[in-house]
């Protein structure tokens, strides 16, 4: 019952990066990326990969085989989000993010040691 649950906590922390795919102005409002902005359309594939993301994360809370490949596809998100952050020096526009992410981790290190325990 735990494991669902912390699934569904995963998908909270991807699913408003993943609505900027079907509503780009969030990610002016998220990141203050004006339309006209070339990287525009790169944060818009990006939010396409955040719903990969979401997806994977209430794929695996219903269904116990999807779990081992959601764990990777969320922690190289996380994990490597928070890594970069950390490497460019923590630049304060990005810290709620890493906060988040952060925040996410005990729900990401409990369902991987679920999925992957003997």
């Amino acid at each position: 019952m735990l494991q669902p649950i912390c699934w569904l906590a995963l998908a909270a922390i991807h699913a408003l990066p993943a609505l900027a795919f079907f509503r780009p102005a969030t990610l002016t409002t998220l990141y203050g990326l004006a339309a006209d902005n070339p990287l525009f359309l790169l944060m818009q594939h990006r939010a396409a990969l955040f719903l990969a993301v979401f997806v994977a994360c209430l794929w695996a809370a219903f269904v116990p085989e999807g779990r081992r490949l959601a764990v990777l596809v969320v922690g190289i998100s996380m994990l490597s989000f928070l890594a970069l952050y950390w490497l460019a020096g923590s630049p304060a526009p990005l810290k709620r993010i890493a906060v988040v992410d952060l925040a996410g981790l005990p729900f990401l290190a409990f369902v991987a040691w679920s999925a992957f325990r003997p």
